[in-house]
């Protein structure tokens, strides 16, 4: 597209797979391998249609043997080549932790600083799709606790589109995690959609009551309930994390300073969550400009649920995260 051009419908879906497809265009070195993604194009379709395009050189399927082929991957890159990995859920990811941090993550300091890993792992995250506890969770708070990663977490169109090309131009490894409720998401992407800054923080909304700081698929969810807050008179400041490793605590203190209250809104877990060391690191910053202390809506500590009305129950809500805001407001006086 030229600059020129409308914006462009599509869904969140559309915009990953255009990500990979103008990547793949622009450096021959780009290959994407995983389960399915090829023949059956990709368990979530994201990447329908370009094995067709590029052939089997480039769209590789691979065994169920996570582990091997994100070692594969490490390899290629130490070998010159930009892989893109991808695991069916984040889940599954754990049969190649070893891979992703002992090797991954860890290579360029081992080697004193010789051998870079550029390789980018993207895998699907959270629940909401009725796919079962072994689907469904949202560990992109773990991998945030390892240093050696960049850790990834596009929730808008442009994101999904842009984030992968910068993540592909980092030389150390990068774990991009799309909310798999995102996928059906419809937006417009700009005609000059390109690489995003992979380093900060955004503010989707301006407030000044409340600081909502979230990321994926809370995003929306959080951007709903600002909009109907701000019918009640309490304006909330959404500040669309992106990025969990490293975190962006200039764009978090400044909201912090501006808001004086904080919810933190995150589908992981509460305990040792990526929400504890958000809320730790404003306790060490920020602690003379809250008016309150730090609150977290996180999803409910259990495997999450089959069962429809126990998994919306389980995670983070619309509904939740307005009588969070107005507690948090309100009783304040």
């Amino acid at each position: 597209m030229n600059a020129t051009d409308p914006p462009k419908k599509m869904t969140y879906r559309d915009a990953v797979r255009e990500g990979i497809r103008s990547a793949m265009q622009n450096d021959p070195r780009v290959f994407l391998m995983g389960e399915d993604v090829g023949h059956y194009g990709g368990c979530f379709a994201v990447s329908r249609g370009l094995l067709a395009e590029f052939g089997e050189d480039r769209i590789r399927d691979t065994p169920l043997a996570e582990s091997a082929f994100v070692g594969a991957g490490i390899g290629a890159a130490l070998g010159g080549m930009r892989p893109i990995v991808e695991i069916m859920t984040c889940n599954f990811s754990l049969l190649a932790l070893d891979q992703i941090m002992n090797t991954a993550a860890s290579l360029l300091h081992m080697s004193g600083g010789q051998f870079n890993v550029p390789i980018v792992i993207r895998m699907a995250t959270g629940g909401g799709k009725q796919l079962g506890a072994q689907h469904s969770h949202s560990l992109e708070g773990w991998y945030a606790h390892i240093p050696g990663l960049k850790v990834l977490t596009p929730a808008t169109l442009e994101d999904g589109y842009g984030m992968l090309a910068s993540a592909l131009a980092d030389p150390d490894p990068v774990l991009i995690f799309e909310n798999q409720t995102l996928y059906i998401m419809e937006g417009e992407l700009p005609a000059n959609a390109g690489p995003v800054d992979i380093s900060s923080a955004k503010v989707r909304r301006e407030g000044k009551d409340v600081s909502i700081l979230t990321y994926g698929a809370s995003l929306p969810k959080s951007l709903e309930a600002a909009a109907k807050l701000a019918e009640q008179g309490i304006h909330a400041e959404v500040v669309d994390l992106r990025v969990l490793r490293p975190l962006d605590d200039a764009t978090i203190m400044s909201s912090v300073a501006k808001t004086h209250r904080v919810l933190i809104v995150d589908e992981g877990w509460r305990s040792g969550g990526i929400s504890a060391e958000i809320s730790a690191r404003i306790q060490e910053q920020a602690f003379f400009e809250l008016d309150r202390p730090v609150q977290r809506l996180c999803s409910a500590e259990v495997p999450i649920p089959y069962a429809k009305h126990l998994e919306q129950a389980a995670l983070p809500q619309v509904e939740s995260i307005i009588a969070a805001v107005q507690n948090l407001v309100r009783s304040h006086g």
